[in-house]
């Protein structure tokens, strides 16, 4: 196996870094991502309903469907990270939050981690809910996730890796389905 002997950040912005790192078995260094972890919740109503979010997302220049997400900040736990951008983006929050586990979301190119929560029986926020700019609240039934996913509708991989680790976690009810 291959050590790390070396490493240096040779490229830096707000959003990530380029780390070059040399190993005890190459001259070329191999260069990897180093950015803030990110949180994704799967949070359903009372009525079964899941809550997504629609957006423009600049780099495959289109809308996509997605769950709530969004970067920990240096001052929070990914916890509490979930809790706010379930609230920030839905306008909805939870009472329980459930850490289904924790995903390595490209191990190829990123050094970050992706947690994975489950909120059952979210509520809408007390007072009024003012959305991020350019983010769309949009409520589904359960039973109606798997037929967006099969027809491409919703296809966000690291997405669809949060909703496998919930099925492993939770079983097909997850989709309303078994």
């Amino acid at each position: 196996m291959p050590l790390i002997t070396g490493r240096s950040t040779v490229f830096k912005t707000p959003w990530f870094d380029i780390v070059a790192k040399q190993t005890d078995g190459g001259d070329a260094p191999y260069y990897s991502l180093r950015m803030r972890d990110y949180v994704s919740v799967i949070a359903f109503t009372p009525r079964q309903e899941i809550l997504l979010v629609r957006q423009y997302r600049p780099a495959v220049e289109r809308y996509t469907l997605e769950l709530p997400s969004g970067l920990v900040e240096e001052d929070e736990t990914p916890e509490q990270t979930a809790r706010r951008e379930l609230e920030e983006e839905t306008g909805y929050r939870s009472d329980g939050m459930e850490l289904l586990g924790v995903l390595l979301p490209d191990t190829g190119r990123l050094a970050n981690r992706l947690w994975c929560y489950f909120a059952a029986m979210v509520t809408p926020s007390n007072g009024c809910h003012n959305p991020e700019p350019g983010i769309e609240p949009v409520l589904i039934h359960r039973t109606a996730l798997l037929d967006l996913i099969a027809k491409g509708e919703f296809n966000h991989a690291l997405n669809l890796g949060v909703l496998a680790l919930g099925l492993a976690k939770r079983g097909p009810e997850l989709f309303g389905v078994g």
